[in-house]
Protein backbone atom coordinates (compact mmCIF):
# COMPACT_ATOMS: atom_id res chain seq x y z
CA UNK A 1 0.00 0.00 0.00
CA UNK A 2 1.35 3.18 -0.67
CA UNK A 3 1.57 6.03 1.95
CA UNK A 4 -1.71 8.10 1.01
CA UNK A 5 -3.46 4.56 1.10
CA UNK A 6 -1.62 4.25 4.47
CA UNK A 7 -2.89 7.50 5.91
CA UNK A 8 -6.42 6.77 4.19
CA UNK A 9 -6.51 3.91 6.84
CA UNK A 10 -5.21 5.45 9.63
CA UNK A 11 -7.48 8.16 9.45
CA UNK A 12 -10.30 6.39 8.73
CA UNK A 13 -9.23 4.27 12.14
CA UNK A 14 -9.52 7.42 13.83
CA UNK A 15 -12.96 8.85 12.62
CA UNK A 16 -14.53 5.66 12.96
CA UNK A 17 -13.34 5.19 16.81
CA UNK A 18 -14.78 8.67 17.35
CA UNK A 19 -18.11 8.40 15.74
CA UNK A 20 -17.85 4.53 18.02
CA UNK A 21 -17.46 6.66 21.19
CA UNK A 22 -20.06 9.16 20.27
CA UNK A 23 -22.78 7.03 19.33
CA UNK A 24 -21.75 3.69 20.76
CA UNK A 25 -22.00 1.69 17.57
CA UNK A 26 -20.13 1.38 14.40
CA UNK A 27 -16.54 1.22 14.63
CA UNK A 28 -16.10 -1.66 12.87
CA UNK A 29 -19.00 -1.12 9.69
CA UNK A 30 -17.34 2.43 9.15
CA UNK A 31 -13.70 0.37 8.82
CA UNK A 32 -15.20 -2.10 6.98
CA UNK A 33 -17.07 0.02 4.81
CA UNK A 34 -14.93 2.80 4.31
CA UNK A 35 -12.19 0.41 3.00
CA UNK A 36 -14.20 -1.68 1.26
CA UNK A 37 -15.42 1.49 -0.85
CA UNK A 38 -11.77 2.77 -1.31
CA UNK A 39 -10.20 -1.21 -2.16
CA UNK A 40 -7.77 -0.47 0.15
CA UNK A 41 -7.57 -3.77 1.33
CA UNK A 42 -8.60 -6.94 0.78
CA UNK A 43 -11.37 -7.69 3.41
CA UNK A 44 -9.81 -10.49 4.79
CA UNK A 45 -7.55 -8.10 5.97
CA UNK A 46 -9.78 -5.78 6.82
CA UNK A 47 -11.53 -7.63 8.86
CA UNK A 48 -8.41 -8.79 10.57
CA UNK A 49 -7.14 -4.45 11.16
CA UNK A 50 -10.51 -4.29 12.35
CA UNK A 51 -9.80 -7.44 15.31
CA UNK A 52 -6.92 -5.79 16.44
CA UNK A 53 -8.48 -2.16 16.73
CA UNK A 54 -11.63 -3.26 18.47
CA UNK A 55 -9.08 -4.84 21.11
CA UNK A 56 -7.39 -1.45 21.25
CA UNK A 57 -10.77 0.25 22.00
CA UNK A 58 -11.97 -2.78 24.62
CA UNK A 59 -8.22 -2.33 26.53
CA UNK A 60 -9.67 0.84 28.26
CA UNK A 61 -12.37 -0.59 29.29
CA UNK A 62 -10.69 -3.83 30.77
CA UNK A 63 -8.32 -1.65 32.81
CA UNK A 64 -11.23 -0.34 34.71
CA UNK A 65 -12.35 -3.40 35.41
CA UNK A 66 -14.85 -5.73 34.56
CA UNK A 67 -17.39 -5.13 37.53
CA UNK A 68 -20.39 -3.64 35.44
CA UNK A 69 -20.51 -7.05 33.33
CA UNK A 70 -23.80 -9.31 32.79
CA UNK A 71 -22.02 -12.08 33.55
CA UNK A 72 -25.14 -13.94 33.10
CA UNK A 73 -25.89 -12.79 29.94
CA UNK A 74 -22.46 -12.89 28.72
CA UNK A 75 -21.89 -16.52 29.14
CA UNK A 76 -25.29 -16.85 27.01
CA UNK A 77 -24.40 -15.04 24.31
CA UNK A 78 -20.56 -16.57 23.71
CA UNK A 79 -20.62 -19.87 23.04
CA UNK A 80 -22.98 -19.59 20.10
CA UNK A 81 -20.72 -16.60 18.79
CA UNK A 82 -17.75 -18.14 19.17
CA UNK A 83 -19.30 -21.44 17.26
CA UNK A 84 -21.00 -19.23 14.50
CA UNK A 85 -17.78 -17.01 13.88
CA UNK A 86 -16.41 -20.11 12.34
CA UNK A 87 -18.50 -20.68 10.27
CA UNK A 88 -18.73 -16.89 9.25
CA UNK A 89 -14.87 -17.11 9.23
CA UNK A 90 -14.97 -19.93 6.66
CA UNK A 91 -17.53 -18.51 4.57
CA UNK A 92 -15.58 -15.13 4.21
CA UNK A 93 -12.84 -17.30 2.80
CA UNK A 94 -14.71 -19.07 0.90
CA UNK A 95 -16.23 -15.85 -0.52
CA UNK A 96 -13.12 -13.79 -0.87
CA UNK A 97 -11.65 -16.69 -3.19
CA UNK A 98 -14.84 -17.13 -5.46
CA UNK A 99 -17.12 -14.29 -5.26
CA UNK A 100 -15.50 -10.81 -4.20
CA UNK A 101 -19.05 -9.40 -5.81
CA UNK A 102 -21.17 -11.18 -3.93
CA UNK A 103 -19.06 -10.78 -0.95
CA UNK A 104 -19.00 -6.90 -1.44
CA UNK A 105 -22.70 -7.11 -2.29
CA UNK A 106 -23.33 -9.30 1.42
CA UNK A 107 -21.28 -6.24 3.46
CA UNK A 108 -23.40 -3.51 1.74
CA UNK A 109 -26.56 -5.06 3.29
CA UNK A 110 -25.15 -5.52 6.68
CA UNK A 111 -24.09 -1.97 6.30
CA UNK A 112 -26.94 -0.72 5.13
CA UNK A 113 -29.14 -3.00 7.84
CA UNK A 114 -27.17 -1.72 10.66
CA UNK A 115 -27.45 1.82 9.46
CA UNK A 116 -31.39 2.01 9.79
CA UNK A 117 -30.62 0.27 13.26
CA UNK A 118 -28.86 2.95 14.39
CA UNK A 119 -31.91 5.30 14.09
CA UNK A 120 -33.94 3.12 16.13
CA UNK A 121 -34.39 3.80 19.71
CA UNK A 122 -34.77 0.61 21.32
CA UNK A 123 -36.98 1.19 24.40
CA UNK A 124 -36.24 -0.62 27.22
CA UNK A 125 -38.54 -3.61 28.21
CA UNK A 126 -39.95 -4.33 32.07
CA UNK A 127 -38.44 -7.51 32.32
CA UNK A 128 -35.40 -9.34 30.63
CA UNK A 129 -35.58 -11.28 27.77
CA UNK A 130 -35.33 -14.91 27.69
CA UNK A 131 -32.01 -16.39 27.50
CA UNK A 132 -32.90 -18.31 24.37
CA UNK A 133 -33.09 -14.84 22.89
CA UNK A 134 -29.34 -13.76 24.15
CA UNK A 135 -28.57 -17.28 22.56
CA UNK A 136 -30.23 -16.38 18.86
CA UNK A 137 -28.49 -12.62 19.27
CA UNK A 138 -24.87 -14.34 19.99
CA UNK A 139 -25.17 -16.87 17.14
CA UNK A 140 -26.14 -13.40 14.93
CA UNK A 141 -23.26 -11.62 16.23
CA UNK A 142 -20.98 -13.86 16.24
CA UNK A 143 -21.59 -15.00 12.27
CA UNK A 144 -21.28 -10.97 11.23
CA UNK A 145 -17.99 -11.50 13.75
CA UNK A 146 -16.42 -14.00 11.80
CA UNK A 147 -17.20 -12.60 8.39
CA UNK A 148 -17.08 -9.18 8.74
CA UNK A 149 -15.36 -8.54 12.57
CA UNK A 150 -18.30 -6.76 12.75
CA UNK A 151 -20.53 -8.52 15.73
CA UNK A 152 -22.40 -5.75 17.22
CA UNK A 153 -25.67 -4.94 15.33
CA UNK A 154 -27.90 -8.02 16.87
CA UNK A 155 -26.14 -7.49 19.91
CA UNK A 156 -25.97 -4.15 20.72
CA UNK A 157 -30.10 -3.48 19.39
CA UNK A 158 -30.96 -6.74 21.97
CA UNK A 159 -28.87 -5.72 24.78
CA UNK A 160 -30.22 -1.59 24.46
CA UNK A 161 -33.91 -3.26 25.07
CA UNK A 162 -32.47 -5.02 28.42
CA UNK A 163 -34.00 -3.53 31.62
CA UNK A 164 -30.44 -3.43 32.72
CA UNK A 165 -28.28 0.04 34.10
CA UNK A 166 -26.44 1.21 30.74
CA UNK A 167 -22.64 0.72 32.08
CA UNK A 168 -23.66 -2.90 32.57
CA UNK A 169 -24.84 -2.98 28.94
CA UNK A 170 -21.30 -0.88 27.80
CA UNK A 171 -19.29 -3.34 29.29
CA UNK A 172 -20.78 -6.39 28.41
CA UNK A 173 -21.29 -5.43 24.62
CA UNK A 174 -17.21 -4.31 25.42
CA UNK A 175 -16.08 -7.46 26.66
CA UNK A 176 -18.12 -9.80 23.84
CA UNK A 177 -16.66 -7.93 21.03
CA UNK A 178 -13.04 -8.01 22.61
CA UNK A 179 -13.31 -12.03 23.22
CA UNK A 180 -15.01 -12.49 19.56
CA UNK A 181 -12.09 -10.45 18.71
CA UNK A 182 -9.12 -12.34 20.48
CA UNK A 183 -10.79 -15.68 19.24
CA UNK A 184 -10.97 -13.96 15.50
CA UNK A 185 -7.26 -13.71 15.45
CA UNK A 186 -6.61 -17.03 16.78
CA UNK A 187 -8.64 -18.51 14.26
CA UNK A 188 -6.76 -16.37 11.70
CA UNK A 189 -3.64 -17.38 12.57
CA UNK A 190 -4.36 -21.02 12.98
CA UNK A 191 -5.47 -21.41 9.18
CA UNK A 192 -2.55 -19.66 8.36
CA UNK A 193 -3.83 -16.37 7.14
CA UNK A 194 -2.61 -14.13 9.06
CA UNK A 195 -1.29 -10.89 7.22
CA UNK A 196 1.84 -9.96 9.09
CA UNK A 197 1.93 -6.98 6.99
CA UNK A 198 -1.86 -5.74 8.80
CA UNK A 199 0.01 -5.35 12.59
CA UNK A 200 2.55 -2.42 10.94
CA UNK A 201 -0.41 -0.62 10.19
CA UNK A 202 -2.75 -1.07 13.05
CA UNK A 203 0.01 -0.04 15.42
CA UNK A 204 0.12 2.95 13.36
CA UNK A 205 -3.37 3.44 13.63
CA UNK A 206 -3.94 2.19 17.19
CA UNK A 207 -2.47 5.03 18.70
CA UNK A 208 -5.26 7.38 16.39
CA UNK A 209 -8.00 5.17 17.88
CA UNK A 210 -7.23 6.27 21.39
CA UNK A 211 -6.05 9.74 20.61
CA UNK A 212 -9.88 9.92 19.07
CA UNK A 213 -11.64 7.71 21.77
CA UNK A 214 -10.23 10.38 24.66
CA UNK A 215 -10.82 13.37 22.53
CA UNK A 216 -14.85 12.17 22.23
CA UNK A 217 -15.09 11.34 25.43
CA UNK A 218 -13.34 14.62 27.07
CA UNK A 219 -14.89 17.30 24.27
CA UNK A 220 -18.19 15.73 22.58
CA UNK A 221 -19.20 18.13 20.04
CA UNK A 222 -21.98 20.18 20.76
CA UNK A 223 -24.90 18.38 18.73
CA UNK A 224 -27.76 16.80 19.74
CA UNK A 225 -27.33 12.88 20.24
CA UNK A 226 -30.10 12.33 17.50
CA UNK A 227 -28.34 14.10 14.99
CA UNK A 228 -25.54 13.00 16.40
CA UNK A 229 -26.89 9.41 15.06
CA UNK A 230 -28.02 10.70 11.63
CA UNK A 231 -24.89 11.79 10.59
CA UNK A 232 -23.84 8.08 11.32
CA UNK A 233 -26.43 6.67 9.75
CA UNK A 234 -25.89 8.76 6.56
CA UNK A 235 -22.24 7.72 6.35
CA UNK A 236 -23.06 4.14 7.59
CA UNK A 237 -26.23 3.88 4.04
CA UNK A 238 -23.81 6.05 1.40
CA UNK A 239 -21.05 3.21 2.04
CA UNK A 240 -23.14 0.71 2.69
CA UNK A 241 -24.92 1.37 -0.82
CA UNK A 242 -21.49 2.61 -2.37
CA UNK A 243 -20.53 -1.49 -1.90
CA UNK A 244 -24.05 -3.08 -2.71
CA UNK A 245 -25.21 -1.43 -5.83
CA UNK A 246 -21.77 -1.58 -7.90
CA UNK A 247 -21.68 -5.13 -6.74
CA UNK A 248 -25.48 -5.76 -7.41
CA UNK A 249 -24.85 -4.71 -10.74
CA UNK A 250 -21.84 -6.56 -11.54
CA UNK A 251 -23.53 -9.92 -10.01
CA UNK A 252 -26.57 -8.78 -12.34
CA UNK A 253 -23.97 -8.79 -15.53
CA UNK A 254 -22.54 -12.13 -15.08
CA UNK A 255 -23.73 -14.23 -18.41
CA UNK A 256 -26.03 -17.33 -17.49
Amino acid sequence: MDPLGIALLVLMAGAAAYVQTITGFAFGLLMMGGIGMLGLLPLPDAAVMVSILTLVNASQMILRGWKGVAWGEFRLTLLPSLVLLVLGYFLLEQLADTNLNGLRFLLGLVIVGASIQLLLQPHPLKERSSSGSFVLVGALGGFLGGMFSTSGPPLIYHLYRQPFPVATIRDTLVLIFATNAIFRLGLVGATGNFPIHILAWALLAAPVVTATTFLAKRWPPPLPVLTLRRIAFTLLLLSGLSLAVPALINLGSWPG
